[in-house]
């Protein structure tokens, strides 16, 4: 069975992530799937919504298959290539709702901050612990779209403080359209959700994103040197150390090298 489930019905794409024994965590073909799927669906007129989902009821999304970077020589081209991901997301025309249920950490957030709504059950949980895991660094259009969706205090608390965000609060800070009891609840919130979306003028829908996408442009300005600087953090010792205590199921000993 596919890693990435897809379903057509009336007026919407429904997406679900599939490897819930691995928490739904992204390989390298769910992102090359989600790349072209991007660009197939900007073209297609007849899809108005687009619904992601996580399998099993445990996680949305648990960031990307670390073995993955041990088999990538260019672990900042790769992050590269994931980011161009992202922004055929965030760029899609269509209303795109991440509907999570359990956590939703590293790529996962990722994916969800660059939706244009996000609903959650009350036991998601949310964040960037990477100071604590694989010790490597986010890319600033990345940490910018998390700081632009869950305000900047709550993006320092993800990464400074390596803390996951609880949905209560998620949706105390706006990041969410609503918080809900269970998964029933969050099938039904994002029904409506779909059916208020299909019911409203395409022309206005079309023209409010396209304001809201040149506003995020406006806040995401690249940072001088950031290309040497994930290179210097993707090269060096920690986020070695990061990978080899995460496929050891160790804790990793940091700041050593």
């Amino acid at each position: 069975m596919s890693d990435l489930l897809i379903e057509r019905r009336d007026g919407v794409l429904d997406i679900t992530f599939n490897r819930p024994e691995r928490r739904n965590a992204f390989t390298r073909a769910m992102y090359g799937e989600m790349r072209r799927l991007w660009i197939d669906t900007a073209a297609d007129a007849s899809v108005r919504v687009v619904v992601l989902r996580g399998a099993g009821g445990r996680a949305f999304a648990a960031g990307n298959e670390i073995a993955d970077f041990v088999e990538t020589e260019d672990v900042v081209g790769y992050e590269t290539w994931i980011r161009e991901m992202l922004e055929g997301l965030f760029a899609l025309p269509q209303v795109t709702i991440a509907a999570v249920d359990g956590v939703c950490v590293g790529g996962g957030l990722a994916v969800a901050t660059n939706c244009d709504l996000r609903v959650a059950t009350a036991q998601s949980r949310f964040g960037y612990p990477i100071a604590r895991t694989l010790g490597n660094a986010l890319s600033s259009p990345v940490l910018f779209r998390c700081a632009e969706v869950f305000g900047e205090a709550l993006t320092r608390e993800m990464l400074l403080a390596s803390r996951l965000v609880g949905a209560d609060r998620a949706y105390g800070a706006g990041a969410l359209v609503a918080c809900v009891e269970d998964r029933a609840a969050l099938d039904a919130e994002v029904g409506a959700l779909v059916d208020g979306i299909l019911a409203a003028s395409p022309v206005t829908i079309s023209a409010s994103k396209q304001q809201l996408r040149a506003r995020a442009h406006l806040t995401e300005i690249d940072i001088p040197g950031e290309d040497e600087l994930l290179h210097a953090v993707y090269g060096g010792p920690d986020f070695a150390e990061g990978v080899r205590a995460f496929l050891a199921k160790e804790k990793p000993a940091f700041g050593r090298g």
